[in-house]
């Protein structure tokens, strides 16, 4: 990224800003691991795997995320969403967005899943452009 000043400074701002998100962590960790299992990015499917531990998450809350789902109806229509904006923004509708508020999710929080799958897909797809795979085994 450091061959792009605007995209550098893009990135780094995006990023800073997403960590002000209203999302708890353990949930923002299982929108990401959703987005990158879709994307395919190895390295952040890593990062986001370990920082979700961190965070709390089970072995069993991350398998499901990166299924796209959880154990929580809540978190969920979530993640789905999460993966509707990445994969098909275009169908969403006013009655996909009134079904996630009906789970209680505020329009804040609706917004901001779209900034993590936006950074999510920022640096998923550049980091498989640039060739950066994940660190074998030892």
């Amino acid at each position: 990224m450091a061959h792009s000043p605007a995209l550098l400074d893009g990135y780094l701002g995006l990023s800073r800003a997403m960590k002000r998100v209203k999302i708890p962590r353990a949930l923002s960790e299982k929108l990401s691991l959703a987005v990158q299992e879709w994307i395919g990015c190895g390295t952040c499917r890593e990062a986001h795997r370990e920082a979700g531990r961190a965070a709390g998450l089970t072995e069993t809350d991350i398998e499901l995320a990166r299924q796209g789902t959880s154990t929580d109806p809540r978190e969920a229509v979530l993640i789905g969403l999460a993966l509707r904006v990445l994969a098909e923004p275009g169908s969403l509708s006013d009655e996909d967005v009134a079904e996630v508020r009906a789970h209680g999710w505020s329009d804040r929080v609706i917004a901001e899943v779209v900034g993590v799958v936006t950074l999510n897909l920022l640096t998923g797809a550049f980091n498989l452009l640039a060739g950066i795979q994940p660190r074998p085994e030892d």
